[in-house]
């Protein structure tokens, strides 16, 4: 199998007129077309986040600029200097900051700050609808349209930590969350007799099993499938009165969702306090884009072996490979905390950065590790936020993305420590010192 150093077919001058592999005849070298690949993965992040801040009518000016330039910058016979791509890469990392704090704010202005709630994991007798993706917001008017109608909501995968806020779980018929991963839904959707609304990502094209009870909405589309316009959700109402009504049954598993970022530094004196008796001797951010591969059972070996004077944070849909495991507390403190979405990313960032001013130190010094699964392209915009503040030493897996090729993992071992996981004791044991 030939392997391709690159590969762009965006002019009329490609090579055969199929496509420039090796180099551009435009002039193009490789690593800018990967370094143009990977800027356009992180504007698709960008642009994610900005979608659902501009749901609940939130919006920034200086984030529309920057859009509008990347993408500039990626068009033909523009840019070749791989160098302004890497500055590109670091400013957009910013600019993930900045639309996640923008996405997060206006989830808390229109929902209040998620505080921790243990989820039901099981079925309430009645007719259902199951709401998988990310949006808060088509969740909110479906909770809304269906008030009183004795139809009950539940949540998937991503959508977890819609139960986290107070202003959604005050709905009584939001009764619990379904399944895990993105990756379970064609089996999950066809088990339960329940209409389906899609709401962003992390969407598969459905079986014939279900794909007259399924809906989307927003930017979402699949082949035969009912969309809904502008949050009109009667057609899932009219549906879901002709199905049969889901039986009573209790969870298999325990799930806790909400640590919001108040949640966890209401904890900071008490937690710098037993990280200084060493009662405490590291925080793990485990988490990311999970997929359905056995090598992604890495991720849940490694936090079964973590000692016990270690807190583990967690969030994304890497969350469902561990956050069924009860890890106990560390005098008061949970040892496992699920901070929410992907999107919620800028919480995880936001705590470290508090408790590096608790214990008066900087974030390169701050006893945290992060372990995280990579899978699709809007991750790509997290890691580069990441880069951009200088967190070190990231271990990512279970793969590198495509993407990478040798001079750019170069620069990322090189000047960032990032590295491939491996065996999960091999890694614990050099990240502990021992």
């Amino acid at each position: 199998m030939q392997e391709f150093r690159m590969f762009c077919y965006q002019c009329s001058q490609t090579a055969g007129g199929r496509g420039c592999t090796a180099s551009g005849v435009c002039g193009k070298l490789p690593t800018v077309a990967r370094l143009q690949d990977n800027l356009l993965f992180v504007i698709k992040g960008i642009s994610a986040y900005l979608n659902h801040a501009r749901e609940l009518g939130r919006t920034d000016p200086e984030i529309g600029h920057f859009l509008a330039d990347a993408f500039y910058s990626t068009l033909t016979n523009v840019n070749f200097d791989a160098q302004r791509f890497v500055s590109f890469s670091l400013e957009a990392g910013r600019m993930t900051l900045r639309v996640m704090r923008l996405l997060k704010d206006a989830h808390i202005a229109a929902y209040g700050e998620p505080t921790p709630v243990e989820v039901f994991t099981g079925t309430r007798k009645g007719r259902a609808v199951i709401v998988t993706g990310h949006s808060m917001k088509a969740l909110e008017e479906l909770l809304k349209q269906t008030e009183g109608s004795a139809i009950n909501i539940y949540t998937h995968s991503e959508m977890l930590a819609a139960h986290g806020y107070p202003g959604l779980r005050r709905y009584s018929h939001l009764v619990g969350n379904l399944g895990g991963a993105w990756f379970d839904q064609r089996e999950l959707f066809s088990r339960y007799p329940a209409a389906i609304v899609g709401t962003s990502n992390c969407l598969m094209p459905p079986r014939e099993a279900y794909r007259d009870r399924m809906f989307t909405t927003g930017v979402t589309g699949l082949p035969g499938v009912t969309h809904i316009r502008d949050f009109d959700f009667g057609p899932v109402m009219e549906r879901v009165a002709r199905l049969p009504e889901l039986e009573e049954s209790s969870g298999s598993v325990r799930r806790v969702t909400g640590f919001g970022k108040s949640s966890v530094l209401a904890l900071a004196d008490r937690i710098g306090s037993l990280v200084q008796q060493g009662r405490i001797r590291r925080f793990f951010l485990v988490g990311g884009c999970d997929s359905p591969t056995r090598r992604n059972e890495y991720f849940r070996r490694f936090v079964q072996q973590l000692p016990d004077d270690t807190i583990v944070l967690t969030l994304g849909c890497g969350k469902y490979r561990i956050n069924d495991l009860e890890l106990g507390e560390i005098e008061g403190v949970p040892r496992l905390m699920d901070l929410g979405q992907c999107n919620d990313s800028i919480v995880a960032i936001e705590i470290a950065q508090a408790l590096a001013q608790a214990l008066g130190t900087g974030l390169e010094e701050l006893p945290l590790s992060l372990i995280l699964m990579w899978m699709e392209q809007k991750a790509v915009a997290i890691f580069w936020a990441l880069l951009s503040l200088g967190f070190r030493n990231i271990r990512l897996g279970p793969i590198l993305p495509a993407w990478v090729n040798e001079d750019i993992l170069r620069v990322l071992s090189a000047e960032y420590g990032v590295r491939l996981i491996s065996d999960p004791e091999k890694d614990l044991n050099e990240i502990l010192g021992r």
